[in-house]
């Protein structure tokens, strides 16, 4: 991404997130005007599923918008007022952030990120869509949680392709900089791994010890989740393993 200064206005939702507050910091340093929206970040503190006034005076002379914003519940109203009062706005530019697979696992969490596309693909805006695998925070948080019970349970026959946010949030600075694109490749991590291989890797940088448990769930979507619905191995284009996320940022404990 050029280093230019840019007058473009760029807002970024969810900016002080995992991944939002890295595409903000980028996005900065590029020279570009970045506002960080959250619920809590002034001057632009707005609650993305009640929109309002505040919504509108924070999109206000915005080219771009990022959406990174995210909850477990609410997440297509979000989108469904983020998309109504950019184009009051006239914004246009909106990238949005979703995971593989949203089309193909009937999760749900994951069917409310395709509704999310769908209004996004509507809108009647730019519109650019990155879908990317899960990030190495995640499937770390994940493992951390399991591995505080003396047995350390993990999913059967699942594995996972886990990739680096700050790759995502580099890719998703260069489509903010660019035209809209429409639907992008996907992102995926360097590796696919077994759920048991990625637990054992969590438990030797951490220094635990723990038997491991696998356990397999009834139903649709662990099934689809068994089938790799959420993988993309044509697409492992990230460059940093699960195993180097683990022993260069202490993430281990």
């Amino acid at each position: 991404m050029s280093t230019e200064h840019t007058t473009k206005t760029i807002l970024v939702t969810g900016g002080t997130g995992t991944l939002g507050r890295l595409v903000t910091e980028r996005l900065r340093l590029a020279g570009y005007e970045v506002r960080v929206l959250s619920r809590h970040s002034q001057p632009y503190a707005v609650d993305l599923r009640e929109g309002g006034p505040a919504l509108d005076a924070a999109l206000d002379g915005v080219d771009t918008v990022v959406h990174c914003a995210t909850t477990p519940r609410g997440d297509d109203d979000s989108t469904r007022n983020l998309v109504a009062a950019a184009g009051r706005a006239g914004v246009r530019h909106l990238v949005y952030i979703s995971i593989v697979g949203v089309d193909r696992v009937p999760f749900p969490y994951y069917r409310t990120k395709l509704a999310c596309e769908k209004i996004v693909e509507g809108s009647g805006l730019g519109w650019t869509i990155l879908r990317t695998t899960q990030f190495h925070d995640l499937v770390h948080r994940f493992l951390a949680l399991f591995a505080k019970a003396p047995v350390m349970l993990v999913l059967g026959g699942v594995s996972d392709q886990p990739i680096e946010v700050a790759e995502v949030a580099d890719r998703l600075c260069e489509l903010a900089a660019g035209e809209p694109a429409g639907r992008v490749p996907d992102m995926g991590g360097p590796e696919v791994h077994t759920f048991t291989h990625l637990a054992r890797a969590y438990l030797a940088a951490s220094g635990r010890r723990r038997p491991l448990l696998p356990v397999r769930l009834p139903g649709k979507t662990y099934r689809a989740f068994v089938a790799g619905g959420h993988l993309t191995p044509e697409r492992a284009v990230g460059k940093r393993t699960f195993a180097e996320f683990l022993a260069g940022t202490g993430k281990g404990a």
